[in-house]
């Protein structure tokens, strides 16, 4: 006789049985990021008498939801668990569009629901070797930025990503290990969070004008944990790729990012280089 399976609105408390499934399949998250993630998301979970055997999130971020962290135990899979998790993120997602970066596991079940690939992201990670200070250019430079320029690196993060990120940074700001800032002529150009996630380190968001201010950006933030382990996850034609991997950080997974309707895009000249997680986008 199979259990029945009960879905309902994720938790704080259930955090510690979410990370339980994700060190499962090895990924690399701590309790902190789950945590993290539902307080900033709408999540679900689905229990077998009592015990999470699956969850998912849909973290809302103006016009779009991005719905990361699907898990389904092993034993329970191919019940149609997954489905209805996503059916319920979606759910909570309407009326915005929905996004995602799958893994190559998950992508044929949102293939399925009407997900189409609109772009892919690259995982890069390791302990780099310490980059060279990078020369600037007339009237610019790369700085620690305090709290007093957190409402317009806020309005800098949504112009590159095309989302509203407001939710979310409030919620990274206060914790991130350094948050700095690319001026040129006293202007806010560009943006990256240093910070504390899985294995070690992650950067993200990284949003500039160009490859040239990204690299600045990394390049700043690089120098001030030397040799620390370090993960990006980058836009795979962001043109980061190469020279991160000059600097000792391979490509250790690629993912599709999908879609069900028309993707976010960037705007007011800035782009998105890296992102602020895999589950978040």
């Amino acid at each position: 006789m199979s259990l029945a399976t009960v879905y309902r609105p994720a938790t704080a408390s259930d955090m510690p049985a979410a990370h339980a499934l994700s060190v499962h399949l090895k990924w690399p998250h701590r309790e902190e990021d789950w945590a993290m993630v539902q307080r900033t998301s709408e999540g679900f979970v689905a229990e077998q008498d009592g015990k999470l055997v699956g969850v998912a999130f849909a973290c809302h971020q103006g016009a779009y939801s991005s719905i990361g962290l699907v898990i389904v135990s092993d034993q329970h899979q191919g019940k149609g668990i997954g489905r209805r998790l996503m059916t319920l993120c979606l759910e909570a997602a309407a009326p915005r569009t929905p996004i995602l970066n799958a893994t190559e596991a998950g992508a044929p079940l949102y293939a399925s629901m009407g997900f189409v690939d609109f772009a892919r992201i690259q995982q890069h990670q390791g302990v780099p070797q310490t980059p060279a200070p990078m020369p600037l250019v007339r009237h610019a430079q790369c700085r620690v930025l305090s709290q007093a320029d957190y409402p317009a690196l806020i309005e800098l993060a949504n112009a590159g990503s095309g989302l509203d990120r407001s939710a979310v940074l409030k919620d990274l700001l206060p914790t991130a290990e350094h948050v700095v800032g690319f001026e040129v002529n006293g202007q806010l150009t560009g943006c990256a969070l240093l910070r504390r996630f899985g294995r070690g380190h992650i950067v993200g968001p990284v949003v500039a004008q160009n490859l040239q201010q990204a690299q600045q950006l990394i390049t700043h933030a690089l120098r001030m944990i030397p040799g620390a382990f370090v993960r990006f996850d980058i836009l795979a034609d962001c043109g980061l790729a190469e020279w991160l991997e000059s600097l000792g950080l391979p490509c250790v997974d690629r993912a599709p990012r999908m879609v069900l309707g028309v993707p976010p895009q960037s705007r007011e000249g800035v782009q998105q280089f890296a992102l602020v997680t895999q589950a978040i986008g």
